[in-house]
């Protein structure tokens, strides 16, 4: 369905622009004069090198899917036809590709495609996990519902990520911050203050010695370090691309002091957060499982997961794969037992994942009380060698007479 600018006058006079989708000018005339607006112009847009340009720098985000999903619910919720909630989203989003991608998706709906079906042709947007939630909802005639479980799980999901990039930022920052200022240091500033040491013959301490040595270096050899950096940078991108690269990635990140635990308790509510959502909405155990080793983002989580669907499929319980595992911590199959004894799965699966995601917010608050004064002694004992190598030779010349 095309995006049509447009510009109109308020029954006040004042002169108001924006955007909204219409299967022609006289449909859009017609909305607009419905929410009393007189048009003034009118253009499609659709196709516009201004349109292409803001939908390559605006694409669809994270937060842009969780506030679709949530208002696509809420309206679902109030009897609204999927259709007309669609369209009115489209006219809320500011969002040009998202807008953009709602009208089509609108257009193919009112065709007579199947919602998820719709959903299904932009796999890079909505995910299988999506997909399958809302095919499940489209089966079973409670649209609504799922709709609800998704949106909240959505959320839950979104607001866990922004806490650890929340959580990271900081440090990265002070970090990056620090290498810059002692690069510059060591390139521009050291060299000046050490050539009049160095002048002297005398000998020089050995923190000063190091310190000349890598200003040398990096003087002498930046470019080529760049490059090697951006050299290594390119294949180790390119090996993460590969099976092996990843699963050697992920197994790192697993082994990782402190961070590999936060990492596993992330890792196992996504699963059981997946699954639960994708239960309760109706979809068999081995498609969950199937969709739910696509969304893990771990390979080792998804090579458990599929060796327990195998195990599934030749007539074992859930738990039986997960109760071997190095990576999944004993109380998780024994409660998915129980589960699967009192027919409460779910509900279990809830509780593993509201277990985790207080653990994993209480690591993250804990993590980030302790970077600052982790920062601070780094950057302490930065200072105390670059004072030591340039005081310390100072101090010396200053006893010699």
């Amino acid at each position: 369905m095309p995006i049509f600018k447009y510009v109109a006058e308020t029954s006040t006079g004042k002169i108001k622009r924006g955007t909204i989708v219409g299967l022609s000018d006289n449909e859009v005339a017609t909305k607009l004069r419905k929410k009393d607006l007189n048009p003034q112009s009118i253009i499609n847009a659709t196709n516009s090198l201004e349109s292409k340009f803001l939908m390559f720098i605006a694409p669809i985000g994270a937060k842009d899917l969780v506030i679709f999903s949530r208002q696509f619910s809420v309206m679902i919720s109030a009897n609204v036809p999927v259709v007309e909630s669609l369209l009115v989203l489209v006219d809320q989003t500011n969002n040009i590709s998202l807008k953009n991608m709602l009208s089509e998706i609108a257009f193919e709906v009112d065709g007579g495609a199947f919602l998820s079906d719709a959903f299904s042709k932009r796999p890079k947007i909505f995910s299988d996990f999506f997909v399958n939630i809302i095919r499940s909802g489209e089966s079973s005639g409670k649209l609504d519902e799922v709709l609800n479980y998704l949106a909240d799980e959505m959320e839950k999901n979104y607001d866990m990520i922004s806490k650890v990039k929340g959580a990271m930022i900081y440090p990265i920052f002070v970090l990056c911050g620090l290498g810059a200022v002692g690069v510059v240091l060591m390139i521009y500033v050291i060299p000046n203050l050490t050539s009049i040491l160095t002048e002297t013959g005398m000998e020089l301490p050995f923190s000063t010695r190091i310190v000349i040595g890598t200003s040398n270096f990096l003087q002498s050899y930046i470019v080529f370090i760049l490059l090697a950096l951006g050299g290594l940078a390119f294949l180790l991108r390119a090996y993460l691309r590969t099976y092996s690269g990843k699963r050697n990635f992920d197994i790192v990140k697993l082994r990782l002091p402190v961070f590999g635990t936060l990492f596993k308790y992330i890792y196992l509510m996504r699963f059981t957060r997946s699954l639960a959502t994708l239960l309760k909405g109706g979809v068999t155990i081995t498609r969950s499982l199937e969709i739910t080793a696509e969304v893990v983002g771990n390979v080792i989580y998804k090579e458990l997961i599929l060796q327990t669907l195998e195990s599934i499929n030749d007539g074992n319980p859930l738990a039986m794969v997960m109760e071997n595992s190095n990576y999944v911590p004993k109380m998780v199959p024994q409660m998915i037992a129980v589960g699967e004894k009192t027919g409460k799965i779910d509900v279990v699966l809830d509780r593993i994942t509201l277990f985790y995601s207080r653990e994993a917010t209480n690591m993250l608050d804990n993590l980030s009380k302790l970077m600052e004064p982790m920062i601070m002694v780094i950057m302490g004992i930065g200072v105390g060698i670059m004072v030591a190598a340039v005081i310390l030779p100072m101090y010396n010349m200053a006893n010699q007479f």
